[in-house]
């Protein structure tokens, strides 16, 4: 984690340092990485405060204003890591295996809260050069040692709290699979009915958890991956109650405990990856082996070609060409899709050996560039690094056209599922030979949904919409051979109504796919196009089955250690926050200065917007905020 000194908040990331050479420098390196928004954002405040006190101008005068807001600030940090040392050590009291850990951290916070109360007890303009007093004018780096150590027990504490969140996820997550075996196993209605309303309660506790852990977690990649896994086990639980009861009511159809066996493997694998994501490793020590997309490829490629500018042996010949035949050969998926059109197909060939040849010409440039370091052969360098750039970019766009419009043109034709509705009514009808027409008709249909995937990932632009491209494959490919095997369960009883309510079950998760599909691509488009960036709220991450919303009215209480760890966080960020910027302002010896005016009335709208967003404060309604922000 880094946080370098600044007039305003430092930054908080990763594992990191900054240097701290000399006493007017703040170096932070706690050697722990930060994974979730809510240890970053606690930690913003402390870290202003602290770089407030660190950047004072030693040659300043020390007027009685800038002496008391010194002090001030001093005191504000001590109280609030008091506070915030309380809650952790209650939080330690009821998690004994972390408690040893958490209170040495909490000691360690305590101690450099009460020595930076100690070095800005400076309230009085003479008390600093008087007594031999040691403070933070005499002893700034005292002041700098206390910050680093404070700053690294804070987080240590927060970090140990997160633990114990993921330690709640883990023992719901048990507690979830041990009721789903105990599905699997039971052999009555009434039984069935029990358990399964245990197993609804612990699946909603399940889901906030995740949910809140979802909205947490900082790294976008692992945030697409945690939406995945939920929108499985969302959607799965009412695939299970119905698969279940048609395997209670058909005890010896082999074809009802396929459908039903293919629903609880699905859901422990998704619990599996939920575990995955919030301890951040995988079962058995194995690796993530998933190959990089196509642009992906291409935007590494182009990044190394790139760099011959800055450095001329910044790697091998050899070590480009592998590079660049490693992204060519997976448009292999492209050209050997059945499903491609000729002029595509051609077309990427074309551009595939335009790029090797081209990079043939750039290895020749490059080799002549570092014999002769002349003009004409930097600027020859440069115009084959363009050439080769440009019939990549010129790739991307004929790649994105094939996988778009394919995709396109599929869901036009599936979007009044045709052959769902067939397969449907000769399961009712009782009909053999027409379910197995059918069903051929809608595998073909599932090959050319899961292959449009596969190639919209390899064009998505971005590793979220990757994981949705991934996540839509597994979909359609399970959900597709589930509806399968319940349309050949509702054929072989065509009067058993709970054999259609599986069916149905299973057709809407598929329309609802389908519809998934349709925004996955034009969020893909908006990528492209540059209509959408990064940080985009990605419209296609999975959504909640209209047939789960009653799952949703139970909302389970949340655990004393988890209402402490928020208490903790937002003590510390009051203690902090509500000082900090008149302590800045008063620093300046005129209060009539329009600048210092102009930052208290944004400081305090500021401060008023944050209570409005907890239902607090003055502004009660959107008109009084849109009230409060004309007066400003």
């Amino acid at each position: 984690m880094a946080m370098a000194a600044s007039p305003g908040p430092a930054g908080v990331g990763g594992a990191g340092a900054m240097p701290g050479s000399g006493p007017s420098s703040f170096g932070f390196d706690s050697g722990l990485e930060i994974k979730t928004r809510s240890v970053e954002q606690t930690l913003l405040p402390l870290v202003s405060q602290i770089t407030t006190l660190i950047n004072h101008k030693d040659n300043t005068k020390k007027s009685d204003k800038t002496l008391q807001a010194i002090q001030r600030v001093g005191q504000a940090v001590n109280l609030a890591v008091g506070r915030f040392v309380k809650v952790g050590e209650a939080i330690a009291n009821e998690n004994w295996d972390l408690k040893e850990e958490i209170t040495i951290a909490c000691i360690e916070a305590k101690q450099a809260g009460e020595t930076i109360a100690a070095l800005t007890d400076v309230s009085t303009p003479n008390r600093p050069e008087s007594g031999g007093q040691i403070t933070i004018f005499t002893d700034k780096t005292g002041v700098i040692k206390a910050a680093r150590l404070l700053l690294s027990s804070v987080t240590k504490v927060l970090l140990l709290a997160d633990r114990v969140v993921i330690k709640q996820i883990i023992t719901s997550r048990n507690k979830v699979l041990a009721t789903m075996e105990r599905l699997e196993k039971v052999n009555s209605f009434q039984e069935f009915v029990q358990i399964f309303s245990q197993f609804g309660n612990e699946m909603v506790e399940f889901a906030h958890l995740t949910g809140d852990r979802q909205n947490d977690l900082k790294d976008e990649k692992k945030k697409a991956k945690m939406a995945a896994a939920r929108a499985v086990l969302e959607k799965c639980t009412m695939m299970l109650l119905t698969a279940s009861k048609t395997c209670l009511r058909h005890p010896n159809c082999e074809s009802a405990h396929k459908n039903k066996e293919g629903v609880f493997d699905r859901m422990k694998v998704a619990l599996d990856k939920v575990i995955e994501i919030v301890t951040d490793c995988k079962p058995n020590g194995e690796t993530d082996v998933a190959a990089i997309s196509i642009f992906t490829g291409i935007k590494e490629f182009k990044m190394n070609i790139e760099a011959l500018r800055e450095n001329l042996y910044f790697q091998s010949k050899e070590n480009l060409s592998a590079t660049l035949e490693a992204v060519l050969e997976r448009t292999e998926d492209f050209t050997d899709s059945a499903y491609t059109s000729h002029e595509h197909r051609e077309r990427i060939l074309d551009l595939s050996a335009h790029a090797r040849a081209e990079l043939q010409q750039l290895a020749s440039v490059w080799l002549q560039a570092q014999s002769k370091r002349t003009k004409s052969i930097a600027e020859e360098l440069e115009l084959s690094i363009l050439k080769i750039s440009h019939g990549l970019n010129e790739l991307k766009k004929e790649l994105h056209s094939t996988a778009t419009q394919l995709a396109a043109d599929l869901l036009k034709y599936h979007a009044d599922h045709v052959v769902l509705k067939a397969l449907k009514l000769t399961g009712v009808e009782g009909n053999l030979e027409g379910l197995a027409e059918c069903a051929c008709k809608f595998s073909e249909q599932k090959e050319q949904l899961v292959e449009t995937c596969r190639l919209l990932r390899h064009v998505s632009g971005t590793e979220p919409l990757e994981i949705t491209c991934i996540h839509a494959e597994e979909t359609f490919q399970v959900t597709g051979q589930q509806i399968i095997s319940a349309a050949e369960t509702l054929t072989l009883h065509p009067s058993s109504k709970i054999a259609k309510e599986n069916l149905d079950v299973f057709c809407e998760a598929w329309e609802s796919q389908i519809s998934d599909m349709s925004t996955l691509l034009r969020e893909i488009n908006d990528v492209f196009e540059g209509r959408r960036g990064e940080k985009y709220g990605y419209l296609s991450l999975p959504k909640p089955m209209k047939n789960n919303a009653n799952l949703k009215s139970l909302k389970p209480e949340k655990s004393d250690s988890e209402e402490k760890a928020k208490i903790a966080k937002l003590g510390l960020k009051l203690g902090l926050l509500t000082s900090d910027a008149n302590c800045e302002i008063e620093k300046w010896e005129n209060q009539e200065n329009e600048i210092v005016r102009y930052g208290r009335n944004m400081s305090r709208m500021a401060y008023s917007l944050y209570l409005f967003t907890r239902g607090e404060g003055p502004l009660k309604t959107s008109q009084d905020l849109i009230h409060q922000l004309e007066l400003e």
